[in-house]
């Protein structure tokens, strides 16, 4: 049997341990009855067990050697193979509208864009499954006032609660990562609007961040001078910058912190 070879440039790390495998697949029982979507099957190590759970399957794959296998492989799958960068996926044609469960053995290389994605398909995807580097877990996963806290933190536990299920060791893959990995789980709560101007929210969120060792009165003023541009209006910042919750380290703030500082600088700029 022929295999595909890993491609360094598509992040490719062929998990080679069947019951690892079998223990990813099985992540998606936490959503049952709903479709599976799988990205970057590889060989199909994943997705021979995720056939097994007798609920609609589809693969994305855009390395056409993996197609090419899969198809040979798995000719269950034909008909459910979409060769395509899933980042550029418009994800409400997938099942037809319905909401899925998105899974697999992540590309290292956009591990994190993919949780955006996500993001921007949270409707559709109740359910987010998979492996990804530990230290991008870890992010996923972070409380405030720890060091993987960060831009991925705050925005993902927005709209989804997050289980750090288990840490793979590097042995298992063909080739090896330098990392350690770890599958995650991330599961849709209940929040259906932040609350806030979203738009700004992730602005706050990522302009803070960018000068995450600064207090907030320091890495926020970026954003504020872009809004004093943007909007043709330059308030004194003085007493906004003086309140109590911006002499804090962005890692210090919660979901809920950045979600009120939110609407203070909009309050801001409203006069």
């Amino acid at each position: 049997m022929k295999s595909v070879r890993p491609k360094k440039f598509l992040g490719q790390h062929f998990l080679t341990h069947l019951p690892t495998a079998q223990a990813i697949a099985d992540t998606v029982d936490a959503c049952p009855g709903l479709p599976v979507l799988e990205v970057g099957p590889g060989m199909g190590v994943m997705t021979q067990f995720l056939l097994q759970k007798d609920r609609p399957l589809k693969v994305v794959e855009i390395d056409f050697e993996s197609v090419s296998y899969l198809r040979r492989e798995y000719p269950q799958l034909e008909e459910h193979i979409i060769e395509d960068d899933f980042l550029k996926m418009h994800l409400e044609r997938t099942f037809g509208g319905q909401p899925f469960v998105l899974t697999g053995n992540y590309p290292y290389n956009i591990s994190s864009q993919i949780f955006f994605k996500m993001l921007d398909y949270r409707d559709l995807i109740p359910c987010c499954t998979g492996m990804i580097q530990k230290e991008v877990a870890e992010r996923l996963a972070a409380q405030p006032g720890c060091k993987a806290y960060g831009i991925l933190t705050v925005l993902v536990q927005l709209y989804y609660h997050v289980d750090y299920l288990f840490t793979v060791e590097p042995d298992v893959f063909n080739p090896p990562p330098k990392v350690r990995s770890a599958v995650v789980r991330l599961t849709r709560n209940s929040v259906t609007h932040p609350g806030c101007n979203e738009a700004l929210l992730r602005r706050v969120v990522k302009t803070t961040f960018n000068q995450r060792r600064k207090m907030m009165r320091g890495s926020i003023k970026p954003l504020l001078a872009q809004l004093d541009m943007e909007r043709e209006a330059a308030p004194d910042h003085t007493d906004f910058l003086a309140q109590p919750l911006l002499t804090r380290r962005p890692e210090q703030l919660s979901v809920q912190d950045f979600i009120d500082l939110t609407n203070r600088v909009e309050a801001h700029y409203a006069g």
